[in-house]
């Protein structure tokens, strides 16, 4: 008998080590040991960061003055990734065992009398569901691993494809489409409206338009893919009567949550494993956290629920705001950060008017939007900028901290940065 059990080896552990330090008897299920750290470590983000990195290296190096473009040794950057996600393994593998968490590898189910894993049930006081979430694919095409792809797929190429066609401009079809266009690969970014997103600012999907264009993206605006399929070793695509092809299609069409740990009538399950605004399922003292419930498909946002959860079982039970918790998509050279609620109440400041502008490749296309509410504290954000990922940080802890206007405008922003945007646009607020 345990006192927590949870599934699902990816941000769950850091619940789990939690637990097992404040004196719980816990076990982590995960179905393959040597992927503990879940998606976001393996094939998901820190992959991807780090080929974006070094192909932004290779865009900056483009620029006139600079005597010769950089060349990406994609193979050599491949094993020094694969070498450093080990280490990550091993690292969490390492924490959880000094922590006294109980390791067990194998595929588990939650049912009516417990949780099932290698043919047997155990018990546990209370259990924690973080099976995370797989790519969708969408009716029509036909899926192979090796010409139509997702970016599991992408992120292991030993090569630069001359041509790839990426479908869907979410986070990780844009991430996909700058990644590859850096490197020197035709891209194609197919959607199926007539702009990018109907997510961002109309001005920042402006500058992001233009920015995918000057990479030398080509964009392929409302184009559904209705069938898509490979013949003679290239990838047909179609769309009513418009027909494509291209070397490669990943597809980039969202994620759909993994639900089928659930093995019981008990627990509801829609569009995932439904939980109420603790991560509470419908079955008593069950937790559903991170992509598996639907709500916020983010690592980060996985990790604060399994936090959150960790310290409702030891009896300090607070709402954990999901507004905010900070959005982004790493795009090159400018990334796009979002965070909280906008609002008419708006102030923007452009990266162009800086000190530092122009240090950065393409930097003067930035932007920084705030939003405050009626009664003068800040609500949300819109950033376009060098590391906007970094830059939100400082609005998420504002909003934390529920910062009205007059109070931010008190703190002083290091001199050259472009987070003194945001001291800028603080500003404009009357």
């Amino acid at each position: 008998m345990y006192d927590v059990i949870l599934i699902g080896g990816g941000l769950n552990y850091a619940a789990a080590i939690v637990l097992s330090k404040a004196g719980k008897k816990v076990a982590l299920i995960e179905k393959d040991l040597n992927h503990l750290g879940g998606t976001c470590l393996h094939n998901g983000c820190i992959p991807s960061k780090n080929l974006l990195h070094r192909a932004g290296s290779v865009i900056e190096s483009k620029e006139e003055v600079f005597t010769k473009s950089a060349h990406l040794n994609l193979q050599k950057l491949q094993d020094k990734i694969k070498s450093r996600i080990q280490k990550s393994t091993k690292a969490v593998t390492a924490q959880c065992k000094a922590a006294g968490v109980k390791l067990i590898e194998g595929e588990a189910f939650v049912t009516d009398d417990g949780v099932e894993v290698n043919g047997e049930i155990i018990k546990s006081e209370y259990t924690i569901i973080g099976t995370g979430s797989y790519p969708r694919i969408p009716e029509g095409i036909k899926y192979d691993s090796k010409k139509i792809i997702t970016s599991d797929e992408a992120l292991n190429f030993k090569h630069v494809p001359k041509e790839i066609s990426i479908y869907g401009t979410g986070a990780i079809g844009l991430e996909m489409a700058s990644l590859f266009a850096a490197l020197g690969s035709r891209v194609n970014l197919i959607y199926r409206h007539k702009n990018i997103s109907k997510k961002f600012p109309p001005s920042i999907t402006q500058k992001l338009e233009t920015q995918l264009k000057t990479l030398g993206i080509n964009l392929i605006p409302e184009f559904s893919i209705q069938k898509a399929f490979v013949k003679d070793n290239k990838v047909i695509i179609q769309s009513g009567d418009k027909i494509l092809s291209s070397e490669y299609l990943l597809v980039a069409a969202g994620r759909v949550p993994d639900t089928n740990v659930v093995k019981t009538d008990k627990i509801r399950v829609s569009k995932g494993i439904e939980t109420d605004e603790f991560f509470q399922t419908s079955m008593p003292n069950v937790y559903a956290i991170g992509d598996c419930n639907g709500k916020l498909l983010l690592a980060h946002a996985a990790r604060a629920q399994a936090l959150n959860v960790a310290d409702q079982i030891l009896g300090k039970k607070e709402k954990l705001n999901l507004d905010n918790i900070p959005k982004f998509i790493y795009t090159l050279p400018l990334s796009y950060a979002n965070i909280g609620e906008r609002s008419e109440k708006t102030a923007a400041f452009p990266l162009s008017y800086l000190g530092i502008s122009g240090s950065g490749f393409g930097d003067e296309n930035g932007e920084v939007i705030l939003y405050a509410d009626e009664e003068g504290f800040l609500c949300g954000a819109d950033i376009f900028a060098p590391n906007a990922e970094e830059l939100i940080g400082i609005i998420a802890t504002a909003l934390e901290a529920e910062l009205d206007i007059n109070t931010f405008k008190k703190v002083t922003f290091p001199h050259p940065t472009y987070s003194e945007a945001i001291d800028r646009a603080l500003r404009k607020f009357k």
